[in-house]
C-alpha cells in the first residue's frame, strides 16, 4: 500500500510538507514534528522507511506486576515511550498467577544483554522478598531502578508516589463532606504503598477523629475488584458512610458492594479510589481518585535508568511524587443520621 502523505500529514497533525521532509530523512523538522510523523507511521500500519529505523542505543528491561490493572499499562506505556525517544528499546516483561516469576525474567534479560532494567511494583516493594535479587544485579554493574516501592539498602534510584499525601487528601476531601465514619479498604500490608497508606490513614484517623481502635477501620485485602468489595461491604456494615480505596479497581469493587446492599452511591455512602486508571471518568458514578503522576514519574525513573547507563551516577534518596485528588461523582455530604435533618457541611469546613 503506497504511503499517502495527506493521510500521514492530517493524522500527525503537520503539513504534508513536512511529512514530506522526514520521510526523506532532511533537515529543518523539529523533533516533535518528527516524532508525530513516525506514530503516524505506526498507528496507520506503514512500515517506515529504512533510513528512519534508528539504530538502537540498547536494550531496557520493563518488568510489571501485570497487566489487569489499568494503571499498570499506563506505567508501561509512558516508560516505553521515553525508553524509544531516547534511543533504547524496551522489553516489556509482565507477570500473571503461576506464570514467568521477576526472577525468571531477569535470567531471560541478562541473557539478551540488557543494559538496565525498570521494576514498576515489583518485588522490591514487598517487604516478606529479600533483596538479593536486587544486589546481585548491582553486583553485575547492570543499572536499575525501583518504582512504588523504595527498598531500603538497595543501591538504585527508587521512584514512588507521595502514599501519605495522597491519604491527607482523600480523608480531608471526605471530612469537609460530614463523613465521620470512615474506613479504609488497602491491599496486603505488606507491600509498602499499602503500609504507608495504612500508617498515614490511621494517623488521620487519631488526629482528627480521635479513634482509640483504627483497627476497626481498615481491612486489608486484595488489590482486586473483588477484593474491595469484600472489604467494603464489611465496612458498610459496621456503619461506615465513606471508604478510600487503594486502587482503583477496589474502588469498583466497593461500589458494588454498595449497590449490593441496597445503597446509594454517593447518596448513602461514597468512595474514593487510587491511581486514576484510564476510563476511571467514565464509570457509573464517575469515580472520585486519587491521580498517581504517572508520566512525571515514568520521565524521571527513565532519566535516572539512563544517566546511570551512560555512567552518572543518579540521586540515591527516593523521590516522592505529589499526586492529584479528582472529585467526580463518587463522593457526595454524609448522610443525616437516622431520624435528624443534619445540615450538609459548608465548603470551606476544614479537617
Amino acid at each position: 500500500m503506497r504511503t499517502r502523505l495527506t493521510d500521514l500529514a492530517e493524522q500527525a497533525g503537520v503539513s504534508t510538507a513536512t511529512v514530506s521532509r522526514v520521510l526523506n530523512g532532511k533537515h529543518g523538522v523539529s523533533a516533535q514534528a518528527r516524532q508525530a510523523v513516525l506514530a503516524a507511521l505506526d498507528v496507520l500500519g506503514y512500515e517506515r522507511p529504512e533510513k528512519l529505523r534508528m539504530r538502537s542505543a540498547g536494550l531496557v528491561g520493563l518488568v510489571v506486576p501485570e497487566l489487569t490493572n489499568p494503571v499498570f499499562p499506563a506505567f508501561a506505556q509512558v516508560i516505553e515511550t521515553m525508553l524509544t525517544d531516547r534511543g533504547y528499546t524496551p522489553l516489556l516483561c509482565t507477570q500473571s498467577p503461576g506464570g514467568t516469576t521477576e526472577d525468571q525474567y531477569v535470567e531471560l534479560l541478562l541473557e539478551h544483554g540488557v543494559d538496565g532494567i525498570l521494576f514498576v511494583s515489583g518485588l522490591h516493594a514487598d517487604t516478606s522478598a529479600g533483596k538479593e535479587r536486587y544486589h546481585r544485579l548491582r553486583g553485575r554493574g547492570i543499572p536499575v531502578v525501583l518504582v512504588n516501592g523504595f527498598a531500603e539498602g538497595v543501591d538504585a534510584p527508587s521512584v514512588s508516589t507521595d502514599d501519605a499525601a495522597a491519604m491527607q487528601q482523600a480523608f480531608r476531601h471526605l471530612y469537609q463532606l460530614g463523613h465521620r465514619r470512615i474506613g479504609l479498604a488497602v491491599g496486603p500490608t505488606r507491600f509498602v504503598p499499602s503500609r504507608r497508606k495504612r500508617d498515614a490513614f490511621v494517623a488521620l484517623l487519631t488526629e482528627h477523629l480521635g479513634v482509640s481502635d483504627p483497627d476497626a477501620h481498615v481491612v486489608s485485602t486484595l488489590f482486586t475488584v473483588e477484593g474491595g468489595q469484600a472489604a467494603a461491604a464489611e465496612l458498610f456494615a459496621s456503619g461506615h458512610t465513606a471508604v478510600v480505596c487503594g486502587s482503583d479497581l477496589m474502588a469498583l469493587g466497593a461500589v458494588r458492594a454498595a449497590r449490593s446492599m441496597g445503597l446509594s452511591v454517593p447518596e448513602d455512602v461514597s468512595v474514593v479510589g487510587f491511581d486514576d486508571s484510564p476510563l476511571i471518568a467514565f464509570t457509573d458514578p464517575p469515580l472520585t481518585t486519587v491521580r498517581q503522576p504517572v508520566a512525571a514519574m515514568g520521565h524521571a525513573a527513565v532519566s535516572a535508568l539512563v544517566a546511570e547507563i551512560t555512567g552518572n551516577r543518579a540521586a540515591r534518596a527516593e523521590l516522592l511524587f505529589h499526586p492529584e485528588l479528582v472529585v467526580r461523582g463518587s463522593t457526595g455530604a454524609a448522610p443525616a443520621p437516622a431520624g435528624e435533618d443534619a445540615a450538609a457541611p459548608t465548603a470551606d469546613a476544614t479537617a
